[in-house]
């Protein structure tokens, strides 16, 4: 959810709720949902991510806050489905909207909430980045899943690296001598990033899968396939480790014969908490009872990053009791349609209401962000 501070105009002054929904089902059951007609606000369902993005850019729909992808929320995981909570950012986005919507004439508000598709790996707000939506915005929010509750959480950069070994197949036991063993590559390149480790920052992450290992056991492997994510604390670091972590997989392809495509796809900034908002948010959110740990949050990456790049933005924890499950298990998965997450959705549009009426009312805080645009 974003902010624009100012004089608006009547048109403004109107609250525009974007709902996204990417592929026809989710599309259509995201319309099911919203049939209803609410005074002050617009609901838009784009069924398609070139229809999303087509339509940000004719109605200068340039905020953010909402993820729906699928339904009810950007980026579900293989098996696992909504394991990072993304339904709860979604309601609680909407919640805050509506809530703020009979409030923006006499706060001075324009207040959009926006789907953005894609966040688990596909940067659907790297691309509003790229393309200016944000350039007249002064504030940006979300709150987001997690065990606990946290203002400022560690955000950290992450760049994501699709990888390909082509070798040459042959019969694994009478002519093995004639193949080009592909996953060979991949077991030199996996213990050399092993090896690497011990010259890593501890705040430096690398893990990734195999996603095709061969075909047979009886034939040498021709083509194997992985994906590999990178992540540091800025972006200039993680760039690199990913260097470092490049070479690893070129000594693959060195030691076997293989050759090598490593493809570097979309890469996440780290994220640069507005302190003074996330205070605001922070305290709003202890009125309503909630809890905060004053410990560095386990680190992750969302493209929420690069927005912070070029706005004021806030991404704080909101916790969900999952019984002692964490993100991206299928516990936390089941916890995220629970009463806890509930009132994580309301505790949180709430908190996140509250947040924007302080920012437009404080004179200090409003001539902070009205100054940056």
């Amino acid at each position: 959810m974003s902010i624009n501070i100012g004089p608006p105009s009547v048109e403004e002054l109107r609250p525009r709720i974007t709902v996204i929904g990417v592929g026809g089902a989710g599309g259509n059951a995201i319309a099911n949902m919203i049939e209803a007609e609410i005074e002050g606000v617009d609901f838009i369902v784009a069924n398609t991510d070139a229809q999303a993005l087509a339509m940000s850019k004719a109605t200068r729909l340039i905020q953010l806050g909402a993820h729906i992808t699928e339904g009810l929320g950007a980026g579900s995981l293989p098996e696992v489905g909504h394991a990072c909570g993304h339904n709860v950012i979604c309601a609680a986005a909407l919640g805050a909207g509506l809530a703020l919507a009979p409030l923006v004439g006499s706060l001075g508000l324009r207040v959009t909430v926006v789907g953005t598709p894609a966040e688990e790996g596909g940067g659907g707000k790297v691309g509003l980045v790229e393309d200016g939506f944000f350039d007249d915005v002064h504030a940006a929010m979300m709150v987001h899943p997690w065990a606990e509750d946290v203002a400022e959480p560690t955000i950290i950069a992450v760049r994501q690296l699709s990888i390909t070994y082509h070798g040459r197949e042959a019969h694994a036991a009478g002519y093995p001598h004639l193949g080009i063993n592909a996953a060979d590559a991949l077991v030199v390149a996996q213990t050399a990033i092993g090896l690497l480790r011990q010259q890593l920052l501890p705040t430096d992450r690398v893990h990734g899968i195999v996603t095709k290992g061969g075909d047979a056991p009886n034939v040498i492997p021709a083509e194997t396939t992985a994906a590999f994510m990178v992540r540091a604390t800025t972006r200039a670091r993680m760039d690199e480790v990913v260097a470092r972590v490049r070479r690893c997989f070129e000594a693959g392809a060195l030691a076997t014969g293989a050759q090598l495509e490593l493809v570097e796809e979309v890469a996440y900034s780290d994220m640069r908490h507005d302190r003074e908002l996330a205070a605001i948010y922070r305290r709003q959110a202890e009125a309503l009872g909630r809890t905060f740990s004053d410990e560095p949050s386990t680190p992750y990456s969302t493209d929420m990053g690069d927005v912070s790049h070029v706005v004021p933005s806030i991404h704080p924890n909101i916790a969900i009791d999952a019984g002692g499950a964490v993100n991206h298990q299928a516990g936390f998965a089941a916890a995220c349609v629970s009463p806890s997450a509930d009132r994580a959705v309301f505790d949180g549009a709430l908190a996140m209401a509250m947040t924007v009426i302080v920012m437009a009312q404080d004179e200090s805080v409003r001539a902070r962000l009205l100054d940056r645009v």
